[in-house]
């Protein structure tokens, strides 16, 4: 029998000054890139994850702005599948002091030619097509996600 283990994820594309926020991060061991990112927790919808993650793995707050897209990864047969929702933020303050999540070395801002030097670390092949759509000008309404209120969220 398969079993099948989705992940839901979410990740933030910021940008400024020509320049993008990355996290450098250890993943299995390795030291690799990758956009503020993570899982979404119980209770969050999505645009709350993705402020959370972005704020607790580089210390900056950010407004979120568009939605990127949604990015369907399966790293390898019989791995789980990742369901990321990227969306573009702009950087609002950074908070130095900030101490930042476990596994996460530092936040760093690259620009796109600096990254791709660096491709033997992307952490998934989502990181540089997130960057990639992001650069062509893609970019769809927030309101395109709909959330129906659940009981959590009723107070």
């Amino acid at each position: 029998m398969n079993s099948f283990e989705p992940h839901i994820t979410v990740a933030c594309v910021v940008e400024q000054d020509g320049r993008f926020l990355f996290v450098r991060e250890m993943s299995k061991g390795e030291e690799v890139l990758n956009q503020p990112a993570g899982h979404v927790e119980f209770g969050e919808n999505l645009m709350q994850a993705a402020y959370r993650e972005t704020l607790e793995e580089s210390a900056w707050q950010v407004e979120i702005t568009a939605l990127l897209g949604w990015y369907i990864f399966q790293p390898h047969k019989g791995a789980g599948v990742y369901y990321r929702t990227c969306f573009v933020a702009r950087p609002i303050s950074h908070d130095p002091k900030q101490k930042l999540d476990t596994g996460i070395l530092e936040a760093e801002w690259l620009s796109p030619d600096e990254f791709r030097a660096r491709r033997h670390q992307h952490r998934s092949a989502l990181v540089e097509k997130c960057l990639d759509d992001y650069l062509s000008g893609r970019r769809l309404p927030l309101d395109s996600i709909y959330q129906h209120p659940w009981p959590l969220q009723r107070g």
